[in-house]
Parts: structure tokens; C-alpha cells; sequence
């Protein structure tokens, strides 16, 4: 059975700095692409960020430069640093693997507020 568990998320104010962080069990970051989403109040999950097999990283353009999306193979782990964050990327974020979904993680909060 896949299972994701995100953690790190937070409050933390306009243009600080935050890492969060996605256990994943039941499949291996070195044969799956995986990625970071995020659902904000009132609109629908998007998919932000995403990392091969091989390593090669994506990224939907409003995180572009602030966040980076990394892998730690040892411990089938994804992280996602996120830098410079801004009232609008408030959210729930959650990770899955984004060519074929698995079941959803409880995600982490994360808000971004003064």
C-alpha cells in the first residue's frame, strides 16, 4: 500500500523560508516521478513542483526560482524548500506521484501571514 506523510508546514511570515517534508512508502522515488501540491482555500489542488527518477526537476511558473524540489533516495523522502513565500502561497500541501495518483496524504499547512 502507497502511503505519503507530509510534515513541516506552518505559519510563517511574507518572504521567509520553509522546508517541508514527504515520507513516502510502498514505492520508490528511484522508479517514480514525484511531486509537491497544494490546495488553496476555495481552488482546486495544482501540482507545483515535480521530480523524475533520474532527477530532473519541474515547476509551474509562480514557484519558479523561489521554491526546489529534492529527493533523498536512502530515505525515500521528497523535500520542498521553499524560499522568499508569499501571502498567496497559502495552502495545503501534499505529495503523490503525479503521472499515476495514488491515495492522498493528510497534506501540511502551510499560511503565510504577517
Amino acid at each position: 500500500q502507497v502511503r505519503f506523510v507530509e510534515s513541516g508546514g506552518g505559519l510563517v511570515q511574507p518572504g521567509g523560508s520553509l522546508r517541508l517534508t514527504c515520507a513516502i512508502s510502498g514505492v520508490f522515488v528511484t522508479v517514480r516521478t514525484m511531486g509537491w501540491f497544494r490546495q488553496a482555500p476555495g481552488k482546486q489542488r495544482e501540482k507545483i513542483a515535480e521530480i523524475s527518477a533520474a532527477g530532473m526537476t519541474n515547476y509551474v511558473d509562480s514557484v519558479k526560482g523561489r521554491f526546489t524540489i529534492s529527493k533523498d533516495k536512502a530515505k525515500n523522502t521528497v523535500y520542498l524548500e521553499m524560499s522568499n513565500v508569499k501571502p498567496e502561497d497559502t495552502a495545503v500541501y501534499y505529495c503523490n506521484a503525479p503521472i499515476a495518483l495514488e491515495n492522498w496524504g493528510q497534506g501540511t499547512l502551510v499560511t503565510v501571514s504577517p
